[in-house]
């Protein structure tokens, strides 16, 4: 029984090496200068303390002559509009918004990028939606441009590299290229007409515009805590396709600065992620039984003297290390020795989701003071 477990664990991280190696995009590193007009769209909420490196890394885009850049500022109350007014000093590419109120059945995010989208120069074929926590390598819109139209796809998710520094940090946040390499099958997924297999990441979010307006855009998914990926499925309805890829080489981005914001963040949306508690309590335990158990069952099949169990145990755990590995050095994150740490990681999750679950059940869950599913 234990070999099986060190099967399972094997299998699966044989096919993070072969997403990894061979079916993640990957943009090219001097891509040819983009000849149709491009939009960035940039939503901030109290984003005053953190805009300034993300909107320098956007003035300093290079190969992108017909860029514009749009930002709304979402009813902000720490003087992110100042902010972004002394930071551009008048650029003629970028313009500044004002957000209108919330509508009835929006979400804040959905929300702020339906405007934003509205208020983009119709002549931009191309729009890039980008978090204010992105820094943006200069020639990064122009390659994942160029990602986008090579791949034929309508929506294009270019996952940057997430900056880690704190204990918190280093446990969570590999998780999220570690879970779509090690479970989703890209090509296949890039393929399917099937909605429910997607995956994006709404930090650095490339759509064609016509293929956006097609699916409905924001509108179709007002209502969405998780609006990336419900907005990567909202494009498969409508017949087009979808893609990832590696972005980690065009942009960095840190996601929280404490301990509280990460714990909150990943509360207020991982019960989206599963559907029902009744399918995250399956992926829990599959994921307890494949990545936690093993370690402890090693020390403990070692201490009751049977080698056998010992030494599966113990694969399994490394074969589960080995896949962390993987998925940090193909998207540029940290591995060393964070991986060793993968069940502690699993577990951490684990209680974020049950968390999560617990405050959504009670209507606790907000986000920038705004309540959330």
């Amino acid at each position: 029984m234990t070999w099986l477990l060190a099967l399972a664990v094997a299998a699966l991280t044989a096919h993070t090496y072969v997403n990894a190696g061979w079916w993640l995009r990957r943009p090219p590193a001097a891509p040819a200068p983009v000849t149709e007009p491009v939009a960035v769209l940039l939503p901030l909420r109290d984003e005053a303390t953190r805009v300034t490196p993300c909107l320098r890394s956007l003035l300093a885009q290079q190969g992108v002559p017909g860029l514009r850049i749009v930002v709304l500022d979402d009813d902000s109350t720490d003087g992110t509009a100042e902010v972004v007014r002394a930071v551009v000093a008048g650029d003629p590419r970028v313009t500044l918004h004002a957000g209108v109120p919330l509508a009835d059945g929006w979400l804040g995010k959905p929300h702020a990028c339906r405007q934003l989208a509205r208020h983009a120069d119709p002549a931009a074929r191309v729009l890039v939606f980008v978090d204010a926590d992105v820094v943006l390598a200069p020639h990064a819109v122009a390659a994942a441009v160029a990602t986008l139209r090579t791949s034929g796809a309508t929506l294009l998710s270019a996952y940057p590299e997430i900056l880690v520094s704190s204990v918190a940090d280093r446990l969570v946040q590999p998780l999220l290229q570690w879970l779509w390499l090690t479970f989703l099958p890209l090509r296949a997924m890039e393929r399917s007409p099937r909605p429910p297999l997607a995956a994006a990441g709404g930090q650095f979010l490339l759509v064609d515009r016509a293929g956006y307006e097609a699916a409905g855009g924001h509108g179709a998914v007002r209502d969405k805590v998780l609006e990336d990926i419900e907005l990567a499925r909202a494009v498969k309805r409508s017949g087009r396709r979808i893609a990832l890829a590696d972005g980690s080489r065009l942009a960095r981005c840190r996601m929280y600065d404490s301990w509280p914001e990460l714990r909150d963040g990943y509360t207020k949306s991982l019960w989206a992620s599963f559907g029902s508690p009744v399918a995250a309590a399956a992926v829990l335990t599959l994921l307890l039984l494949l990545y936690v158990v093993p370690l402890p069952l090693a020390v403990a099949a070692t201490l009751a003297g049977t080698p056998t169990v010992a030494a599966a145990a113990l694969a399994a755990y490394l074969l589960g290390v080995a896949g962390r590995v993987v998925s940090a050095r193909a998207t540029g994150g940290r591995w060393w020795p964070d991986a060793l740490a993968h069940p502690v990681s699993v577990v951490v999750l684990g209680w974020l989701t049950v968390r999560s679950y617990h405050l959504r059940k009670r209507h606790r869950l907000s986000w920038r003071g705004r309540p959330v599913g």
